[in-house]
């Protein structure tokens, strides 16, 4: 029989209390536990819990002898759970997030007073494109809220989220792990860059210039030369040539700005560069792609994780 999220709560919270001796525990040594579990590293869990290297060391040392385990052991890199902690560490963060909400649930939200901290994982075009503004954004509506930006790396982005490493992830929804929700945020097109002054360009591109010129490509692992407008120019029978390959978007305005290559770039990465650059229309039809936010269903409710969600897809 599938269990209700109440009584999965409850049962995952008995869980934790059946592996301790109570008469030893606080809530703050169980909020110590579930720091080091996550991070796996002293320093790091006490950096996160704003203490002490040596008064986490002897927090640790109670929960060690409170659980009668080791919990976490000295290893070549940080340190590795033990076979008892891996068996907490979710139940214990399921129970602390009940913890919370019971805590949070109706509290009203002013935006001038919050204090919170939001992790968001996000590729350098979005930071760029829509992060920028965002912090600025914030510091003027909520000046007591952190924002940590964190490289996007999708194939750890599930690990990322059920940990509690990133709160929020800005990516392409078909990156979203299945067991997450995520809300659209905008649709993004392709615009050509060319400097001005160009000698061949001119306010205006046609197929035949745009396959002949130079173009530089964002190839975002490394090393590539092709991208989705090469496989549109395909489609028609024709081919450009790309002579510069870069994983970064950001670089490509200032490489344009300075040679007689083009580009085909986001257009949002645009904004700002009128004065040296000309933001052309493609010769041909380019397929955008959308950009959606990612968060782990445990924040859904979250009073200040949702108004700063909210208050993202507003600026989006």
């Amino acid at each position: 029989m599938t269990q209700s999220p109440r009584a999965l709560k409850s049962n995952l919270l008995r869980a934790v209390i059946d592996t301790m001796d109570t008469r030893t525990l606080d809530l703050g040594l169980l909020v110590t536990l579930e720091a080091l579990l996550a991070e796996r590293n002293v320093t790091r869990a006490a950096r996160r819990l704003n203490l002490s290297q040596p008064a986490l060391s002897a927090r640790l040392a109670r929960l060690r002898e409170a659980f009668g385990d080791p919990l976490l052991i000295p290893a070549q890199r940080g340190m590795v759970l033990t076979q008892r902690a891996l068996e907490l560490m979710q139940p214990l963060h399921e129970a602390l997030e009940s913890i919370r909400h019971v805590v949070e649930q109706g509290a009203s939200i002013d935006p001038a007073t919050m204090r919170a901290t939001l992790v968001i994982a996000a590729s350098d075009y979005v930071q760029y494109a829509l992060l920028a503004r965002y912090s600025v954004a914030l510091r003027a509506e909520a000046p007591m809220v952190r924002i940590a930006w964190r490289a996007l790396d999708v194939m750890a982005l599930t690990t990322q989220l059920e940990r509690g490493e990133v709160d929020l992830a800005l990516a392409a929804p078909e990156h979203a792990p299945a067991a997450m929700r995520q809300r659209r945020l905008y649709e993004e097109g392709y615009a050509v860059i060319a400097r001005q002054g160009h000698p061949t360009v001119q306010g205006g591109l046609d197929l035949d210039v745009f396959c002949a010129l130079d173009h530089v490509v964002v190839s975002p692992q490394g090393g590539g030369f092709a991208g989705p407008t090469d496989a549109a120019l395909e489609a028609i029978g024709r081919r450009r040539t790309v002579v510069l390959s870069t994983p970064s978007f950001l670089i490509v305005p200032e490489i344009v700005s300075r040679s007689d290559m083009i580009a085909l770039i986001p257009r949002r990465i645009t904004e700002g560069w009128s004065g040296r650059l000309q933001v052309l229309e493609p010769p041909l039809t380019i397929p955008g792609f959308v950009i959606a936010s990612i968060w782990h269903e445990r924040t859904t409710t979250h009073p200040a994780q949702s108004w700063l969600r909210d208050r993202l897809a507003a600026l989006a």
